[in-house]
C-alpha cells in the first residue's frame, strides 16, 4: 500500500460507514412543528431525512382529548419516498398532536410527536 492510499483510507472508511448508521429523522412538517395556522389544513405532510418503508411507518393526528382526527389513509408520496402524507378531517380551532413512527429503508426505527394549533 502506498503512503497516498494510506492517507485516503480513513476518509473513505468514514464516508462508507455513514449511510449504514443513518436513521429517518423528521426533517420538517406542514403544518410546521409548533406552528399556529389560520384555518384547517386538508392534509398533513411530514418529510424525513431518509426514504421510508411505507408498510411499517405510521402517523396519527389527535385532538386535545386524544380523539383521532386523521382519516387513517397515510401514504408515502410516489415521487418523494421520504415524504409521508395523511388526510385530515375538518379540524375546528384547537391544538393537535401528531404522533409518528418511521421505519427507514435501512431498517432503523425512529419515533416522536409534536403539536400544532389551528385558529380561526
Amino acid at each position: 500500500m502506498t503512503a497516498r492510499s494510506l492517507l485516503f483510507a480513513p476518509a473513505f472508511l468514514l464516508c462508507a460507514a455513514g449511510p449504514a448508521s443513518a436513521h429517518a429523522f423528521l426533517d420538517h412538517a406542514d403544518p410546521a412543528v409548533g406552528s399556529t395556522i389560520h384555518g384547517a389544513p386538508p392534509e398533513m405532510h411530514l418529510w424525513y431525512t431518509q426514504d421510508l418503508e411505507p408498510a411499517f411507518t405510521t402517523v396519527q393526528v389527535v385532538d386535545a382529548s386524544g380523539k383521532q382526527v386523521d382519516k387513517g389513509d397515510k401514504h408515502v408520496d410516489a415521487t418523494d419516498k421520504a415524504q409521508l402524507i395523511i388526510t385530515l378531517q375538518q379540524l375546528p380551532p384547537g391544538v393537535y398532536k401528531v404522533i409518528w413512527r418511521a421505519l427507514s429503508v435501512d431498517t432503523h426505527v425512529t419515533e416522536g410527536h409534536f403539536a400544532f394549533e389551528v385558529v380561526p
